[in-house]
């Protein structure tokens, strides 16, 4: 009974929070798309009146030279700047101290961040910090907690996949207990967003495959939560055809330019879509994938999706059937079972296409209870899941993806 209740509060919850998040200030990034609009930049800073800027990325990626078109520009424009290139993957709480710590003994007035999901949601939990200086990262975790204006974050993704360009999450690791969380509020939406396909080009296949099904997961989550509106929808399964249709081509072939441009738009608006929608319970077991074991998000991601749709079952079904015609399948004459069946099928095949694994070997017995924990406490009551679960549904999927 007791059970019964919570479920109906989570839900009375849901609703409010979700409807009533319409009424909320929304905006989407400026964008700037296409080969070579890295090097529009500088206009945007010069148009914007700020400087010096703080270039945030890795070392990996300073070293092979993704950031070099951007500082050249920067350099021409005669705008001056720093760079901190020391996020690493699953950026933690003591990088982002670090991170805000930089930006303001230079005195810069806007993030210019150039990564992946971890390089930009360090930006964003940084510029969090500044916008609110008297709170921790652990208190401004969870949703509508900074609620004051950031310093500019302009977003330049390196690969399509996290959507964070676009996003009001930053995730961030703690330091101390490993556990992940999200920095979720309107004020961490970028300003700008750089979707340029010629700095994907390098990525290995295997980031490429990780990072696109990342974003599939995005599209595949949202639109399996209630209370979407019909644009967010039409965000989730424009992803979803996007991806079946481009993913393959840029695993095979990464100079593909158009392919790669159309997996960083189907990124973008996945990242819209479940910035809008919520997430589902996918989400919150690879978040404690990647602080238990460092396992990258997207592949945890990747091998989490399939199995957890099996696990929803029927209540999935009808949305299932309708992704499956976004994904290019036949579905004439076929009941919503056997299209939803023939969609997590696709999704198994993708991932076996693009070398990704179907379960997991580092999940070790004692984290279980951890991983329930830091999941349920994520997803409930905040995301519209098709079906709100407990410990016993969770450790039954922790146990499906185990090998």
């Amino acid at each position: 009974m007791l059970r019964i209740f919570k479920i109906i509060g989570y839900r009375i919850f849901q609703f409010c929070f979700y409807y009533g998040s319409r009424v909320l200030p929304w905006r989407e990034p400026k964008l700037l798309i296409g080969p070579g609009s890295i090097t529009k930049v500088p206009d945007v800073l010069t148009t914007e009146s700020v400087s010096p800027v703080l270039v945030v990325s890795d070392k990996h990626l300073m070293k092979i030279g993704i950031a070099t078109r951007l500082l050249r520009a920067l350099d021409e424009a005669g705008i001056p700047y720093h760079i901190f290139d020391d996020i690493e993957a699953n950026p933690s709480t003591d990088t982002v101290e670090n991170l805000r710590t930089f930006f303001l003994e230079k005195s810069c007035h806007a993030f210019v961040a150039i990564g992946g999901g971890s390089v930009i949601d360090a930006a964003k939990a940084a510029a969090a910090r500044i916008a609110r200086p008297k709170k921790s990262l652990a208190q401004l975790g969870g949703f509508l907690r900074v609620m004051r204006r950031t310093p500019l974050i302009i977003a330049i993704p390196t690969t399509a996949g996290t959507g964070s360009e676009t996003t009001i999450a930053a995730v961030v690791t703690d330091s101390a207990t490993h556990r992940k969380y999200s920095l979720s509020d309107l004020p961490l939406i970028p300003r700008y967003a750089v979707l340029d396909p010629e700095l994907t080009v390098g990525l290995p296949p295997a980031i490429t495959a990780a990072t696109g099904m990342d974003a599939l997961t995005h599209a595949v989550e949202s639109y399996l939560c209630l209370f979407l509106s019909a644009k967010t929808k039409q965000k989730c399964i424009d992803a979803v055809s996007i991806i079946f249709k481009d993913l393959p081509i840029v695993f095979a072939n990464g100079t593909d330019l158009k392919a790669r441009e159309n997996m960083l738009h189907a990124s973008y608006l996945a990242g819209g879509a479940f910035t809008r929608a919520g997430l589902n319970y996918i989400h919150p077991i690879a978040h404690t994938l990647g602080g238990l074991y460092k396992i990258p998000h997207g592949l945890a991601n990747a091998i989490v999706l399939p199995h957890a749709l099996l696990y929803y079952g029927p209540v999935v079904h009808k949305k299932l059937a309708r992704l499956a015609v976004a994904a290019g399948l036949p579905t004439e004459g076929k009941s919503d079972a056997e299209s939803a069946a023939d969609f997590i099928r696709a999704i198994q095949t993708l991932n076996r296409n693009l070398g990704i694994p179907n379960r997991i070997a580092e999940i070790r017995d004692e984290d279980i209870p951890t991983m329930i924990n830091w999941a349920l406490k994520e997803a409930n009551p905040f995301y519209p899941v098709p079906k709100i679960y407990g410990p016993k549904e969770l450790r039954e999927m922790i146990d499906q993806i185990r090998a």
